[in-house]
């Protein structure tokens, strides 16, 4: 049977042909396309001209297209659409792309005329995306050791290929603990307190599961987050935040701590050997916060805002536990529970009023239609595109004159062959070929409630502001107007690319986009304006202590990569001691949070978890201008797109963010939006 990959896909727009890749050509292909793209770094060696941005760095920025290909189909299917036989060829599949790599960024002859550019670039009339490309890739070059010597170039080789190995073990990991994880109910009383949505849902997945007649909860956030939130049967919320906080950490053969301790280790060794004194150095070197300390004075600047209403509302919660069940002890497995209990009593508002207005269904076309007042961009459904699960749903994007944009892939619920959370990918990315303009291939992937026997698909308000949030990301390499693929769309400073979709969040919490597409799935009535008021005004209730539980995340991340992490011996005391400035509730002995932060040990947020918090900062300050002009104001819209949605990493992002704001941005509006200044 023929390889797929060996060719130009036949498809519309050029899609990948899902109907046709199955595991037994991704590893013939990764070794064809590594095979191809050596032979296009040795034209480019041997070329005889004169080292010129076009036969050196335009040229090393078309290399590789197949390996790019490959590694994005097999690398989003591993994510989204796994199996086992997948999970062993990434054993293999993972370390050849990394030794690969590494072959190419530690190539001495091609350092050498990447160099001999970058040495006369003063000369050479750039434009400012050219600059920024010859300054990356210079860059790329030497940290990942093109000055080094020939022993220490064979270390951080070395390194890498432990590393990437690390990385797919660990996933595997916390996928399968997720995946084993069953918590059987077959008392009716087990599901006092729990809507009767989720209650369906625990039955279909005990019917999935062998169980009829049972009810199921699993550690998919679609089924965890509502048990915890509403069940009243104590323990048993006990059982279940314990499942869900041990995993990677029982002693057992998917034990992650050692993997931890290891990837921390090897990531500082690495750098040290590159010159920086941490990881975190080496990292922030490339991000907007620049080093450590900035990320330190963000952080402990928040804290000190956040810390004191974060302390009283603990203590309200506290008392309401009391109060309302005798509760003296008020544990992680009881926050949740009374937290939503509270909140409803203060606003009369709770999460199951809201689900009835927010039908997946509606909440979709509601951020197309976002989509299309702020950019006049359409989405059409399409049959005729192959895709690589039935759950999957395909659209063309067009643009207000009915010019093709992009493929959107839309993939919305959870299966066992897809890891937990939400987030954007891509299959393929925007450049320009030429004077052609390739087009993007954008996916939103995510874990929403699936529909029941007699319920569709209804989303808690969380879960809309997540669509919101990753659809923020697709309309970042959706928009994208960039010449080159390696500054294209996403391909920005890690601080800076959660500002298209934070800021997109906003969005959901007003009355005139609720308008678009919040209608109740059974009555059609729209979501009433006092629902609004209420969500509003609850929105900022308990902003402190969610705050600070963000907090604690980037200041774990923190501890593992800004200094020396070999001395760590034990995970748990270590995390005790780096995040007990931001506790607010016991710790449960026995639970981990490093051995499944997935993040930072296996999806590319070392020393970067702060920049939640830091793009945070830059949607507040940047949301406020279109709060003043009109929330579909398109002047502002326009700015937008053009200054930050279009430009991917052509500059850099404080220069385009002054560009759209006028302004470098402050703290201020994000204190005022949670009601903490």
């Amino acid at each position: 049977m023929s390889n797929p990959f060996f060719n130009d896909f036949d498809t519309p727009f050029g899609t990948v042909p899902f109907d046709k890749v199955s595991n037994e050509h991704y590893l013939p292909a990764l070794e064809e396309a590594m095979k191809r793209h050596k032979e296009e770094i040795e034209a480019i060696k041997n070329n005889t001209d004169e080292p010129s941005f076009e036969n050196v760095i335009e040229a090393f920025e078309r290399s590789g297209a197949m390996l790019g290909s490959v590694s994005a189909v097999f690398f989003n299917l591993n994510s989204a659409n796994t199996n086992d036989e997948m999970t062993e060829i990434a054993k293999e599949f993972s370390p050849k792309l990394t030794s690969h790599s590494n072959s190419i960024r530690l190539d001495e002859g091609l350092f050498a005329k990447v160099k001999g550019v970058y040495d006369k670039k003063e000369s050479l009339d750039l434009t400012l995306e050219q600059t920024t490309l010859l300054e990356k890739f210079y860059k790329d070059f030497v940290r990942n050791g093109a000055l080094l010597n020939e022993e220490q170039k064979t270390a951080v080789k070395s390194i890498d290929e432990e590393l990437s190995k690390l990385g797919v073990q660990f996933s595997d990991n916390i996928l399968k603990e997720t995946n084993e994880f069953m918590m059987i109910l077959d008392s009716v009383e087990d599901l006092d307190g729990l809507p009767e949505g989720a209650i369906e849902a625990a039955a279909m997945t005990a019917k999935e599961k062998g169980h009829e007649g049972k009810w199921v909860i699993t550690l998919d956030y679609p089924s965890y987050i509502p048990f915890v939130t509403y069940a009243k049967n104590r323990s048993l919320r006990e059982k279940l935040a314990k499942a869900m906080g041990t995993r990677g950490c029982k002693g057992n053969e998917r034990d992650n701590k050692e993997i931890v301790k290891r990837i921390a280790t090897l990531r500082h060794e690495r750098a040290q050997i590159l010159g920086y004194n941490t990881h975190a150095d080496f990292t922030l070197e490339q991000r907007m916060a620049l080093k450590a300390d900035n990320v330190f004075n963000l952080l402990n600047d928040l804290k000190d805002k956040a810390f004191p209403a974060a302390q009283d509302h603990i203590n309200e919660v506290k008392e309401f536990a009391k109060k309302l069940d005798g509760i003296e002890d008020l544990q992680s497995w009881d926050y949740a529970y009374y937290f939503e209990k509270l909140k409803k009593e203060k606003y009369s508002i709770d999460d199951e009023m809201l689900k009835p207005y927010f039908k997946l269904e509606n909440v979709i076309d509601g951020v197309f239609k976002v989509a299309n007042k702020l950019f006049g961009l359409t989405f059409e459904e399409r049959t005729d595109i192959p895709k690589y699960h039935e759950d999957v749903i395909t659209y063309e994007v067009k643009d207000a004159d009915g010019n093709h944009v992009s493929i959107f892939y839309g993939d919305y619920f959870p299966r066992p062959s897809k890891r937990g959370g939400a987030w954007m990918t891509l299959f393929r990315e925007q450049h320009m070929d030429g004077s052609t303009d390739v087009r993007p291939h954008v996916a939103n992937v995510c874990n929403f409630t699936k529909p029941t026997d007699s319920k569709p698909s209804l989303l808690t308000f969380n879960e809309v502001t997540t669509l919101f949030h990753e659809f923020g990301h697709g309309l970042h390499g959706m928009l994208s107007k960039c010449k080159y693929e390696t500054l294209a769309g996403t391909n920005v400073f890690w601080d800076f690319v959660e500002l298209p979709s934070q800021i997109l969040e906003n969005w959901a919490f007003e009355k005139e986009c609720l308008d678009l597409f919040a209608k109740h799935y059974e009555t059609g009535e729209l979501i009433p304006a006092e629902l609004v008021e209420k969500l509003k005004a609850s929105a900022n209730f308990g902003e402190g202590r969610a705050t600070l539980r963000q907090l604690s995340f980037a200041l774990l991340d923190m501890s593992w990569h800004s200094k020396n992490p070999s001395s760590i011996s034990n995970v748990a005391e270590h995390e005790e001691e780096a995040t007990s400035g931001v506790r607010l509730l016991p710790k449960v002995e026995g639970t981990c949070t490093s051995t499944a932060f997935s993040h930072i040990f296996a999806g590319g947020y070392s020393a970067g978890y702060y920049s939640y918090k830091w793009a945070e900062v830059l949607d507040a300050d940047a949301f406020e201008v279109f709060k003043n002009n009109g929330i579909f104001d398109k002047k502002t819209a326009d700015s937008f797109r053009e200054n930050i949605l279009e430009r991917g990493g052509t500059e850099h992002p404080m220069e385009l963010y002054k560009k759209f704001r006028g302004q470098e941005p402050t703290p201020d509006a994000l204190l005022r939006r949670g009601g903490l200044l």
